[in-house]
């Protein structure tokens, strides 16, 4: 009997430990899979024209006709985007804000001026307690509530926009974040739809350069790097 009972407690620890395993191994999974889900995918423009664009194209757009003022519009968007290791794991985290103002100057085929501001306070991801760690320790929102980007160099094309085509151009501005600039460059889509146009892109960012920590709690870290994304809607002002 007490062999038996060597046997079977042995039998039991061994199934601890195995449980134990596969939950260290499937928790990190579970939580990817099933609590965060998967990531939005990064923003992109809709190459679509509007119902009241002509069909052949002709809208697109002489560069007098889009010369002017736009400005940021309802549906735009912006936040971050990062890579969180949790034992091992690579979880992709995705934060938004629609809180996002600002305008644009064209002058013929040309973007001259841009300045585009965040409301850093107001984004936010599945986990409430990663937005109070993100707004309060990593950005300090309290002093500085805002994220901006200001064009830095005038964009040029080299042919007028097409309602419902998109165009793919580099733009080089300052982006500053927790107080601190950068110039980064950003590769943009772009698309005009007749009336009004979408602006998406991802900038790759190395958070100690602008004097933010990224967490590391042993079983769970954030990657160095990530991306600041921006979809915006225009329309003319």
């Amino acid at each position: 009997m007490q062999k038996r009972t060597k046997i079977l407690t042995a039998s039991i620890v061994a199934g601890v430990l195995v449980l134990g395993a596969t939950a260290a191994i499937a928790g990190p999974i579970i939580y990817r899979d099933l609590i965060v889900g998967e990531a939005d995918a990064a923003p992109s423009v809709t190459a679509a024209p509007s119902a009241s664009a002509p069909g052949d194209g002709s809208a697109s757009a002489e560069a007098g006709d889009l010369s002017g003022t736009w400005a940021v519009g309802a549906g735009s968007f912006a936040g971050y985007r990062v890579d969180e290791v949790l034992n091992g794991t690579d979880v992709t985290v995705v934060g938004r804000t629609e809180q996002v103002t600002g305008t644009l100057e064209v002058e013929g085929l040309s973007l001259t001026a841009a300045e585009i501001t965040v409301d850093v306070a107001s984004i936010e991801t599945d986990s409430g307690n990663r937005d109070d760690y993100f707004r309060d320790t990593a950005m300090r929102v309290d002093e500085f509530p805002t994220a901006t980007f200001v064009l830095t160099e005038a964009v040029t094309t080299s042919t007028a926009p097409v309602a419902g085509e998109v165009q793919t151009v580099q733009a080089t501005g300052e982006l500053t974040l927790a107080g601190t600039t950068r110039e980064v460059t950003v590769e943009l889509e772009a698309v005009f739809d007749g009336e009004g146009g979408q602006v998406a892109g991802s900038i790759p960012v190395t958070f100690a350069d602008f004097g933010v920590e990224a967490p590391n709690l042993g079983f769970v870290s954030v990657e160095p790097d990530g991306f600041v994304e921006i979809s915006l809607r225009v329309e003319r002002e």
